[in-house]
């Protein structure tokens, strides 16, 4: 009997799991992928986008150069799934019947209910994201003087917003545009629950690079031209970028799975409550213990593999693999630089610091994007993008 295998998403957890499910099948399965878009995007890079469109074509890939010819693709969004009778339903194509299907969607951003922010806030969760922050600095400034300049707020100072506000302050200094940057961050410092250690690297670059810093004090509304804090006084915008925190996509709402905020519960073998249904990635609240995995790219990526090595095993009523997340360390840009913490070792050799900059960090970063490059594509793709990772 043929089984028909779905895959969901094409994020770095649907295209990991695709590459895997690839090599895995045998002839006694067909491969369905479905995204709302052709192509991946190495979304972790999109932030350069900010700065310069034209990086794009170093970081998409379209679904042609990732996908066999026998691995069927539909370009369609996802609006449910149905696992009563295991379909997946999309807005503008026939219900897809599937035997396994794979949930790897991703996340849309989380407003917290603050009255306003939604409505008056851009966010960077897609290229065409990226795209349109860029567009909206590019305009602010030129309606902007040194005397009243354009005011750029990023609220959330995790990683998205950090490397956010690096690109816009690489920008202003290319195009010698007159705007002030402001990083919001609700808790008392950046890059919250991380090392100080780290949390000072970045601080540093982020002041060097002329941003200014506001922590420890929430966002309590969000208005068309500024916002309000807790305690402190309001801060004016041109723009405000939303970069605070994820939440699941509204197509699981109907799906009778467990899940939480749309984010689908899941073992350490990534199975759900249904048995037919796996999930991966930011869609996913994967038990590990003490603690679920990270909503993180480096966690999508090692994921991937196991879960789409566990669907075949669940076809050939094998056991199912458990998997443990391994965090291997953080390295985040800041414009053209970058900070790297708790890398672990490679090839037997331990690294002397556990927080180190410069351009070791730099391309460090660079080979990472490289490294994911090259798994899904080749190494000659990842060569011609070097120089915009």
């Amino acid at each position: 009997m043929t089984e028909n295998v779905v895959v969901l998403g094409a994020g770095y957890a649907g295209t990991g799991a695709i590459n895997k499910l690839q090599s895995e099948l045998g002839d006694n399965a067909r491969l369905t992928w479905i995204a709302d878009v052709d192509y991946h995007l190495v979304l972790h890079e999109s932030h350069r986008v900010i700065r310069d469109p034209d990086v794009r074509s170093d970081i998409t890939f379209p679904v042609n150069q990732i996908a066999d010819p026998s691995t069927r693709f539909i370009r369609d969004e996802v609006t449910g799934l149905d696992v009563d009778e295991q379909v997946v339903e999309l807005t503008n194509s026939d219900d897809v019947e599937y035997d396994y299907v794979l949930v790897g969607l991703g996340s849309q951003t989380a407003y917290y209910g603050i009255p306003g922010l939604e409505d008056h806030s851009l966010t960077l969760k897609s290229l065409d994201d990226a795209l349109e922050i860029h567009e909206a600095v590019k305009e602010a400034s030129q309606d902007a003087t040194r005397g009243d300049p354009a005011q750029v707020v990023i609220g959330g100072a995790g990683l998205s917003g950090i490397q956010t506000a690096g690109e816009i302050a690489e920008f202003r200094d290319e195009h010698r545009a007159p705007i002030e940057i402001h990083l919001v961050e609700a808790l008392e410092e950046i890059f919250p629950g991380n090392d100080p250690e780290v949390q000072q690297a970045l601080r540093d670059l982020l002041e060097e690079a002329g941003i200014q810093i506001h922590t420890d004090d929430p966002i309590t509304e969000a208005t068309e031209d500024h916002i309000e804090f807790d305690e402190g006084e309001p801060l004016d915008h041109d723009i405000l970028v939303w970069t605070g925190g994820i939440t699941g996509r509204d197509a699981m709402d109907t799906a009778d799975l467990e899940k939480e905020h749309n984010r689908v519960n899941t073992g350490a073998n990534f199975q759900t409550s249904d048995e037919r249904v796996f999930a991966i990635g930011d869609s996913a609240i994967i038990d590990q213990g003490d603690r679920p995995a990270p909503p993180t790219a480096q966690a999508a990526w090692q994921a991937a593999d196991v879960a789409g090595e566990n669907i075949s095993r669940a076809i050939e009523n094998r056991p199912l693999q458990t998997w443990e997340h391994v965090d291997k360390g953080t390295v985040i840009s800041v414009g053209e630089k970058a900070v790297a913490h708790d890398v672990k070792p490679a090839f037997g050799i331990s690294l002397p610091v556990d927080t180190f900059g410069g351009i070791p960090a730099q391309n460090l970063k660079k080979m990472i994007a490289a490294r994911w490059i090259a798994d899904i594509t080749s190494w000659n793709k990842a060569r011609k993008s070097w120089s915009s990772l």
